[in-house]
């Protein structure tokens, strides 16, 4: 999923951070920049926009002036607003037009990909609930994961098996010598993953069913892998391979 994001604000610099920032993070595409909130406003009346990365004092039309607009406006297709601005009196002003955020200046790109993250589960969370998305109300092929500074795309197709790793797991791919190390738990790990596809054999394994070569004695051959059953695991790992055995 793509959110669509246009960034307003008065200062060039301030602008230009924000939509760098936007660009190298992988699920928003910069639409559009503006200086100023009128047009942003005009392009907002004439394209559909989900997100919009707003400062609040400019001149004219202040950003929240322009947040109070949209917010008025009588559509499901109204985009969601984060703040951008160096006072943070506003704050609660931003809430009362339903901000997803609010970013203080200067904000580093960590901050900046918390507050974008808030939004791209909200927008997920939208996406599911509604009744007639045809492809989009089925099970996603990938997950987003949290790798260094960034939220890197990862087909679940690719990953072979997951093995944990004291505060951090590693995501292991096909094809790629080198795992991902990502900080999450194998339990955030359990949920993300459709289990029609994915099984935790051991306290420190999750496997990919459709990459499993061969098993022999309560262990589990992926590629060059060699990963064994525990024994809190053992049942519904021999459920499922009994499949095979009548």
């Amino acid at each position: 999923m793509k959110i669509k994001c246009i960034a307003v604000d008065d200062e060039p610099l301030a602008l230009e951070l924000v939509s760098k920032f936007i660009e190298q993070t992988s699920f928003l595409s910069l639409e559009a920049k503006f200086d100023n909130a009128i047009q942003a406003l005009g392009y907002l009346n004439q394209h559909d926009i989900d997100l919009v990365f707003l400062d609040i004092q400019m001149p004219d039309l202040s950003g929240m002036e322009l947040a109070r607009i949209l917010d008025g406006k009588k559509s499901d297709k109204k985009p969601r607003i984060i703040f951008t601005t160096a006072y943070n009196q506003f704050a609660i002003e931003g809430y009362k037009v339903d901000a997803l955020d609010y970013l203080l200046k200067p904000f580093s790109y960590e901050d900046f990909l918390k507050a974008s993250t808030k939004a791209y589960q909200y927008f997920e969370n939208q996406s599911q609930q509604l009744p007639n998305r045809n492809d989009h109300n089925k099970q996603e092929d990938y997950i987003f994961l949290k790798v260094e500074y960034q939220l890197v795309k990862v087909v679940l197709s690719d990953i072979t098996h997951i093995e944990a790793y004291k505060d951090y797991v590693k995501v292991h791919l096909k094809d790629k010598p080198n795992p991902l190390l990502s900080l999450t738990s194998m339990k955030n790990m359990e949920e993300l993953l459709p289990k029609d596809k994915f099984m935790r054999i051991h306290r420190s394994f999750i496997i990919n069913l459709d990459h499993i070569d061969s098993v022999s004695r309560n262990v589990v051959n992926i590629g060059n892998h060699q990963i064994a059953v525990s024994d809190n695991y053992k049942d519904v790992f021999l459920e499922f391979m009994n499949k095979w055995l009548n």
